[in-house]
Parts: C-alpha cells; structure tokens; sequence
C-alpha cells in the first residue's frame, strides 16, 4: 500500500507541475496571471455520503481560490489551474489545495466547473490516513452581472483508498467570483 501512495503522490504532484508550469509565459502575453477569484463559506463534512463517509466534524469552511491565466481546450470545456483553501471555523480539518478546473459553458451565462487535485491537510479533526490527499470537486454557477458571478459547489477530499482509514469529508457551499 506503501508503494502506492508513493506513485499516487508522485504522479499528483507531476500534474500539478504540468499545470502550473506556463504560468510565467502566459501571464506576459496576456498581461495578467490572474482569470478569476473565488471566495465563499461551504457547510463542512456534510452528511450527503456520496462516498460513503460519515460526518463527525463541525463548524463551517471558509474558502478562497484563485483560478489562473493559462487554459487549454479539454472535452468541449476550459481548463485552468487552481490554487485555494478551506478554513475550518471549529478547528477540525482545514486544508491548501491546488490542481485543475475544468469549466464548460452552459449558456445564458450558466458554467458547470469540475476540479481536481491534491489537497494538503493540518491533520486536526478526524483521521484521513495520510495529510496529503485527493481533491474533487463540481460546481454549477451563474454569471450575475458583466465580472461577477455566483455558484453552488460541492467538494471532497480523501486520500482515495492509498490510506487506512479513509473516512473523507464532504462540503457543500456558495461562493462569489470575481472575473478578471
């Protein structure tokens, strides 16, 4: 199992960098790094049991993500990479993230978002099995008003089964986002 988790983390951590790395190139020719900023408060190890996990944490998350400049055409969507956190307000599990969104346009201003990547946790609350973990997330918005929009998320983190246990949480939440 050992082993695994070594190449999970391994092959995670090379996505990332795949993602990350023409970020410099990018943001001179478009004159910003910056696509957009999210913030927003999400319910925290929510009960929706998508995974199977069940809710022993409290309180609520506070959440910030910057989205960056680089994109790539990816299954009819836009793919950009992320950077974000969650902040517990009870003290249990708070955790940094980062990866990759995928973002598709609905029309009359709807967008469907699916992220995934690794998060990194401060080990307080439950036992994940490991403080390096999984990230998904989908989320579903609405542009408001020419650079603002709003959206529903859910995300999830675990360490996908590279750990014993692997309990997961589950959040649910509303954010705004600032387009850039």
């Amino acid at each position: 199992m050992k082993n695994l988790h070594g190449k999970f983390i391994a092959a995670s951590l090379l996505l990332t960098s795949l993602f990350l790395s023409p970020l410099q190139t990018h943001a001179e020719s478009r004159g910003t790094v910056l696509h957009e900023y999210r913030i927003g408060i999400m319910a925290h190890d929510t009960d929706i049991n998508l995974w199977g996990a069940a809710p022993s944490e409290q309180g609520i998350d506070f959440n910030g993500e910057l989205i960056f400049t680089p994109e790539w055409e990816v299954l009819g969507g836009i793919a950009r990479p992320n950077l974000g956190m969650s902040i517990n307000s009870a003290g249990d599990t708070s955790y940094i993230y980062s990866g990759g969104l995928l973002e598709w346009d609905g029309g009359s201003g709807w967008f469907f978002d699916a992220g995934v990547g690794l998060s990194m946790n401060d080990r307080k609350g439950k036992d994940l099995g490991s403080n390096l973990l999984l990230r998904l997330a989908l989320e579903v918005g609405h542009d408001i008003y020419q650079c603002h929009r709003i959206s529903l998320i859910m995300d999830h983190i675990s360490n996908a089964n590279t750990a014993d246990p692997n309990p997961g949480i589950d959040n649910i939440g509303l954010r705004y986002g600032y387009l850039f």
